[in-house]
């Protein structure tokens, strides 16, 4: 599971421009006036091999539009993250609210690394003598902009996240199936929950999960173990209020890590919706099995053409998910919930095979003859064998003459084949191209 990292600040000391340089991206907003980020933002990051997952909160403040709101998912976001990363404004000085943000900050038995920004050079690291005045050991002089002195943040901050023990919770039995129930708020993530965990012939035990305060909870049927990751702070409905829902990305994203099965909750009568095809793609981009569940599907009016309209309906806007399951529910009825593990197993066994090299290669051979690719600078493109190098998902290298010359187009022909070939049509399959070591393209 990736460590994660909270970026706090006052408005407009250059949090989400931080976010943005770290992550390589231009995910975060940012504009020259405070108050652009109001929900957290999360992305990916890697800094000497650490992987971890990097959040842009909105600015810590009060007395302004939505400034409850934000100083909520603020403190959402330290609950949550395994470092918290505070950012000061070294040409704007000490506000009143850095200090109360680091009163918040000196109960909270967490890493924290304190950098002050826009200091653009080694002439202005001389700004840094105020904040000395907050009483704090270590200061980062940085320049999201230019980026000055990140080198020196991002070592330290990666040493500190490298050592963070693992939760001795975190492999409870290989063999279980690990599902994560996702989706936006309010689809019936905490009734599905409840549904399958309320039923006396499911329940087996509860035992701690990597995330502090949750339950990860072990079901059986049929003979199968299941672990539905990280759900006890949904399914406590008494204590779950619409606000707290509203922020549990984080979790989700910690619960993504952390499972082979993702089942994606949708509210079918209120229809698909872009923020369902983006918790969609969170699932897809860490690699997880993922099955579509339509949910509430007792109060959708409905005929026989009903089904078929939904789900065409749902493979439409969610193209890069179309080897993914889909199945109608109700979670309050309890219609069809049971028959949702027929379909993790069939998930995951697939998710978890192993496809033989001569199998593999036999197959790539029939799908390269039968369309070749197109032509690179006027040389043929080689295709000299291929190999599975890892499972879950099922990860195929091709070894190419020319790996940056396959279009993305061949490449989903050839992904196409495989899973016709293979019978891998509800796994994700990742497929990299490599130079043949020895061999170098002319």
């Amino acid at each position: 599971m990736k460590p994660i990292v909270a970026i706090i600040g006052r408005p407009n000391v250059g949090k989400s421009t931080l976010f943005n340089r770290i992550t390589r991206t231009k995910d975060a907003l940012v504009d020259n006036f405070p108050g652009v980020t109001r929900d957290r933002h999360y992305g990916d990051a890697n800094w000497n091999d650490v992987e971890f997952t990097l959040v842009d909160t909105g600015g810590f403040t009060a007395g302004e539009d939505f400034a409850d709101e934000i100083r909520f998912q603020v403190h959402q976001a330290i609950e949550d993250a395994d470092v918290i990363l505070l950012l000061l404004d070294g040409k704007g000085g000490i506000s009143p609210f850095d200090k109360d943000m680091l009163n918040l900050l000196r109960n909270i038995d967490k890493p924290i690394f304190y950098a002050v920004n826009k200091i653009d050079g080694a002439e202005q690291e001389i700004y840094l003598s105020e904040f000395y005045q907050l009483g704090l050991e270590t200061l980062y002089p940085v320049s999201a902009e230019h980026r000055y002195g990140l080198t020196d943040l991002l070592d330290d901050l990666a040493a500190v996240l490298s050592g963070l023990a693992p939760d001795p919770h975190d492999n409870p039995d290989e063999d279980m199936i690990r599902l994560a129930v996702v989706g936006r708020p309010n689809v019936g993530k905490s009734s599905l929950i409840n549904r399958i965990l309320g039923q006396d012939r499911l329940l087996v035990s509860d035992i701690p999960g990597t995330t502090r305060d949750a339950i990860d909870s072990v079901c059986k049927l049929n003979g199968k173990s299941y672990l539905l990751v990280d759900t006890a702070g949904i399914r406590r409905k008494g204590k779950v209020s619409r606000k707290l829902e509203k922020f549990s990305v984080i979790k989700a994203l910690k619960s993504l890590d952390r499972c082979d099965v993702a089942l994606i909750v949708m509210d079918a009568n209120e229809g698909v919706t872009d923020q369902d095809i983006s918790i969609a793609g969170y699932a897809y981009d860490r690699g997880c099995g993922c099955i579509m569940l339509l949910n509430k599907w007792d109060l959708v009016e409905k005929d026989s053409k009903t089904v078929k309209m939904y789900y065409e309906r749902l493979r439409d806007q969610a193209k890069f998910l179309n080897f993914a399951p889909a199945m109608t529910i109700s979670a309050l009825n309890g219609q069809r919930v049971t028959k949702t593990f027929k379909l993790v197993d069939e998930v995951y066994d697939q998710y978890a095979h192993r496809i033989s090299t001569g199998l593999l290669n036999r197959i790539m051979e029939r799908a390269i003859e039968k369309n070749s690719p197109s032509l690179h600078r006027g040389r043929r493109i080689k295709f000299y064998y291929a190999a599975q190098i890892s499972t879950r998902p099922p990860t195929i290298v091709c070894f190419v003459n020319y790996p940056q010359a396959v279009h993305f187009s061949y490449k989903r022909y050839l992904l196409n084949q495989l899973r016709e070939g293979s019978g891998l049509d509800k796994t994700p399959i990742r497929m990299i191209f490599r130079q043949r070591e020895g061999r170098k393209k002319r």
